[in-house]
């Protein structure tokens, strides 16, 4: 039994009157103890009548996506004539609520269900991983105000928070899907693609280059190659893991933007026919997953993509990107999602990437870095404002030195900001695809 702050007030608009009924009239110093004594009487009074506690109920959905509103509700029973107001409390992971702390108020229910009260908040987790709601204090006051009974429920309910695949689900992948050539249909695609199919009739409109002028003299007649469309790639998701990726962007770590985006190219790759694979690193190589070749397995990409844990330290790329080209035993695509900070680091990075393209397909995607752009091009009101956009520029000169000598060894490069990345890593792995590039 708790007092309310209501009944807080109270002793505190007391105490002024105290003093004055001790100045103006001493011999009635007795009054002022028995109306203390009358208050906190009055406070048990009232938390009794809030009646005893029946029980408490969670709902709060066993799975979520990181950045996706989910919808925690709590059933109460509470079998007194509670009239007053009734709060719960939870304390739970940080990664479901800020500050690891969820309130709300609950509500009376239906006429048939008088004792029964209910409520309900909306959370947006901001990070992947298991995360759980250990403990729960249940208020309740009485029907004056001023006396509340509290319970402490122990929960230990637990959420799990996967990576968010709103791209996959979105129409307009889903109308691509559907109409595109990678479809759902395992069928001979001709007209691109790199391994040769047939010989057709050359049509006007077709590309010159493609004329076979051996078997045109031949038969006296234009002939042109046509080719299938390569399946089967070994396509690799690296994510870098380390510090910079983890710092919030919109909200979210970048590196969960990364995985968005990498899971929606994967479900594009797979319904295409190709095998994809999830690589994860930070100081070391942290996680390697098994070639995934069918889109039903989609799954599997998921479970191992909610398994990249957030790592405050700095990546090593020379070991990584030589432990995952060591693994490949053979050409494939490498999508590698990371950031950059200081030159020291990009220098390191760009030595790693010149032996793996050497060898492998490399497509470098990083998330335009919008604060260091505004903080540049804002008009400076001082000094200091001065000095914050130089130093700004020069990081983005060095950001843009950095990706142009990648794009000189061979690299792919996808720099754009956090909420077009899915799309334009879709986009750019089927220039790629359609090039021929990877086989």
């Amino acid at each position: 039994m708790v007092p309310t702050v209501r009944a807080a007030l109270l002793a505190a608009l007391a105490a002024p009157a105290a003093l004055v009924v001790a100045a103006a009239a001493p011999a009635a110093w007795p009054v002022i103890p028995a109306l203390g004594l009358t208050l906190l009487a009055l406070v048990l009074f009232d938390a009794l009548l809030a009646g005893p506690f029946g029980g408490l109920r969670l709902i709060a959905p066993g799975d979520c996506e990181v950045g996706e509103p989910a919808r925690i509700a709590a059933l109460a029973d509470l079998p007194g004539r509670v009239t007053g107001r009734v709060d719960l409390s939870l304390a739970l992971d940080p990664r479901i609520a800020s500050g690891g702390r969820l309130d709300f108020a609950l509500q009376r229910g239906t006429e048939g269900e008088a004792s029964v009260w209910h409520g309900s908040s909306l959370v947006t987790p901001s990070r992947r991983g298991s995360a759980m709601i250990t403990r729960g204090w249940l208020r309740w006051q009485g029907p004056l105000g001023i006396g509340a009974r509290q319970r402490e429920i122990d929960l230990d309910q637990a959420m799990r928070v996967w990576p968010n695949l709103a791209a996959v689900r979105s129409p307009a992948l889903q109308a691509f899907l559907k109409d595109s050539q990678f479809g759902l249909i395992a069928r001979r695609m001709r007209g691109e693609g790199t391994q040769f199919e047939a010989l057709a009739d050359y049509q006007p409109g077709m590309d010159r280059r493609r004329i076979d002028w051996k078997s045109s003299a031949r038969h006296m007649h234009l002939y042109a190659k046509e080719y299938e469309n390569e399946r089967n790639n070994p396509i690799v998701f690296a994510f870098d893991c380390g510090q910079a990726m983890c710092e919030p962007v919109a909200g979210l770590p970048r590196i969960d933007r990364a995985v968005s985006a990498a899971l929606a190219t994967a479900y594009v790759a797979l319904k295409g026919g190709d095998r994809v694979a999830l690589y994860g690193f930070a100081a070391r190589p942290q996680l390697l997953t098994p070639f995934v070749t069918d889109a039903r397995d989609f799954h599997r990409l998921q479970r191992a993509a909610a398994g990249l844990d957030y790592h405050a330290q700095e990546p090593n790329f020379t070991l990584a990107l030589a432990s995952l080209s060591a693994r490949l035993a053979r050409r494939s695509l490498v999508v590698i999602f990371s950031d950059f900070t200081d030159p020291t680091s990009a220098e390191l990075m760009i030595e790693s990437v010149t032996r793996l393209v050497s060898r492998h397909v490399v497509l470098f995607v990083t998330m335009a870095d919008a604060e260091l752009d505004e903080i540049a091009g804002a008009a400076p009101d001082g000094m200091g404002e001065l000095a914050m956009a130089v130093a700004a520029d020069g990081l983005l000169r060095q950001r843009a030195l950095v990706l142009q000598r990648l794009r000189q060894i061979g690299v792919d490069v996808v720099e754009v900001p956090w909420d077009q990345i899915g799309m334009r890593v879709i986009d750019a792995y089927l220039n790629i695809k359609r090039a021929g590039r990877i086989g």
